[in-house]
């Protein structure tokens, strides 16, 4: 390997570590800053209506613009890691080694003109891409990034998310039927259906780390796994099950028929430009680290050190774990080819779902058992 070559790669492992510290640096004035909010709600006893709203758009704000950075972050690392497999350098002039382009793509889009069919249902048609990128958002508030670091730290945090996460259909159907294009409309009649068939296997998924904790807490689901073993080890298959299942419901490649070009165009999402598209993609985003984070908490211990590890702060191992369940969406994009539609049904249907019903049983067979 020559001087340049191990230069190259020296570089992106620097980028990474940047990366890592950026997110690190988040995640602090999130955990540390933020969190009082959190921890002491508002007090009811003094009620009083203008305090209240302003202290609920204040956190909402601040809670909003940590995931859109995470997002633009994410898609950096995207690109960063689809350059790195095709064998290209990826962004690298905008900012120090391309740390702006995310940024500069947002501002792009921004100015971009927003342009609306003549036959489109306008106030639909607009208010589909607000609904996706909002339901995105929402599904973070019980998401725990640290022990008691929690918007809203709900004893059914689990149902809460699957009923959040389920209401992203409406919005991706009513902006494919408000666009009046046939493209726009088959597409999003596929993601709708790709959408139901994958949840079910996921709530079934979930359903056993639920019988192993007894608790659909997701802040006591990590602390079980402090105690016990990490549910990597004894749920390994259903860990595999859900991060399939996690790309299906994404409509992440080699799942991505919502979107397929050489049929629809761009499908759901074929008649929106400018800061519409920019929702939508914000939302796609947004869902897929919501999804790596809930794996990390439901199979990698949260921010658990391994080994005893626990000279390093809890948010380095949860976001060294993040990593790792992040990476393989990026690495898949690159490398596998696109399913045709009918596979991706018989395989939700046919294989997935039956497989994690059998594990859910032979689940609850072992927990009578054991206690």
């Amino acid at each position: 390997m020559g001087f340049f070559e191990f230069l190259k790669k020296f570089i992106f492992v620097i980028f990474l570590l940047i990366k890592l510290l950026i997110l690190w640096f988040i995640h602090f004035l999130f955990s540390y800053l933020l969190a009082p909010f959190f921890i002491y709600p508002f007090p009811w006893s003094e009620l009083n209506f203008l305090w209240f709203f302003s202290w609920i758009l204040t956190i909402s704000f601040f809670y909003a613009l940590i995931i859109i950075l995470k997002v633009a972050l994410t898609t950096l690392y995207e690109r960063k890691v689809l350059g790195r497999t095709q064998l290209r350098e990826g962004p690298q002039l905008v900012g120090f080694f391309g740390l702006l382009q995310p940024f500069a793509d947002a501002f792009k889009l921004l100015f971009k003109e927003v342009i609306t069919p003549a036959l489109a249902n306008k106030t639909l048609h607009l208010g589909a891409p607000v609904i996706v990128f909002l339901i995105s958002i929402l599904g973070w508030a019980v998401i725990p990034l640290e022990h008691k670091a929690v918007l809203f730290d709900a004893n059914l945090g689990i149902i809460y998310l699957l009923a959040i996460s389920s209401l992203n259909v409406y919005g991706i159907l009513i902006s494919g039927w408000a666009s009046n294009s046939r493209y726009s409309f088959l597409g999003s009649l596929r993601a709708a259906a790709q959408m139901i068939s994958y949840e079910v296997a996921l709530g079934v998924i979930i359903l056993q780390v639920m019988v192993a904790t007894r608790t659909f807490n997701l802040s006591t689901i990590v602390l079980w796994q402090e105690r016990l073993t990490w549910f990597i080890l004894p749920l390994f298959p259903a860990f595999i099950l859900f991060f399939i299942s996690a790309l299906a419901e994404t409509n992440r490649s080699p799942f991505d028929f919502p979107e397929a070009e050489s049929e629809l165009v761009s499908g759901f999402n074929t008649e929106y430009s400018s800061i519409t598209f920019a929702l939508f993609f914000l939302g796609e985003y947004a869902n897929i680290i919501l999804l790596s984070n809930l794996m990390v908490i439901l199979f990698l211990g949260g921010w658990n050190a391994p080994f005893g590890l626990t000279f390093l702060p809890p948010e380095f191992w949860y976001f060294l774990k993040y990593f790792f369940v992040l990476t393989p969406f990026m690495v898949i994009r690159s490398t596998l080819p696109r399913y045709r539609y009918d596979q991706l049904m018989r395989l939700g249907w046919k294989v997935y779902v039956p497989v994690s019903i059998l594990m859910l049983i032979f689940a609850v067979i072992i927990h009578f058992i054991i206690f």
